[in-house]
């Protein structure tokens, strides 16, 4: 019988002590839920030579006047968009305006350069107006996807009444893009 009361007694402490070691287990463990909460975002980028940057024409000569100008400007535009988005593009007014001087503003006219960029989508030739037009349409989502732009006054318009003629100085206008999502 003291046999027996030994056997009883190792067993029930074995159970006591797998019992509490699978206890200690469990308290070795942790778990935490991760949340990754994403917001929709479109935005052009700092960085991007448009914001801030100025463009500049100069007629010094018969030439100039008698020539189509195209101004480069590299990584005009960086956008970073979570969905797929247009660009437009606008003037701040009617005219370049120099005092009372006036020049329409449908004289410069702005694309895409051959070299585009990272930036996809559907390029279009937009002859500045102060009312929005489509620059790039359907664009794809992407990070820091850069545009770079050229800017031409075609010689038929130098050398038309709409520059030329005018009185000498630096006439101004501002011109605005804006990138929406789809």
């Amino acid at each position: 019988m003291k046999n027996s009361l030994t056997i009883a007694a190792l067993t029930f402490g074995a159970i006591v002590l797998g019992t509490f070691t699978a206890q200690a287990q469990e308290k070795n463990t942790a778990t935490t839920t991760v949340n990754i909460t994403l917001n929709d975002v479109i935005s052009i980028d700092t960085g991007s030579t448009a914001g801030g940057g100025t463009i500049g024409f100069n007629y010094a000569s018969a030439a100039d006047y008698n020539s189509a100008q195209t101004v480069a400007q590299a990584s005009a535009l960086k956008v970073t968009s979570t969905k797929n988005f247009n660009v437009k593009v606008k003037a701040g007014g009617l005219n370049f305006v120099n005092g009372t001087n006036l020049i329409p503003v449908n004289v410069l006219t702005i694309k895409a350069a051959a070299a585009s960029g990272t930036m996809g989508g559907t390029k279009n030739t937009v002859i500045l107006s102060a009312e929005d037009q489509n620059l790039v349409t359907n664009a794809p989502l992407g990070s820091a996807l850069v545009l770079n732009l050229d800017y031409t006054i075609p010689a038929a318009k130098s050398s038309s009444p709409d520059i030329l003629g005018k009185p000498a100085g630096t006439y101004t206008q501002t011109v605005t893009y804006t990138a929406t999502a789809l």
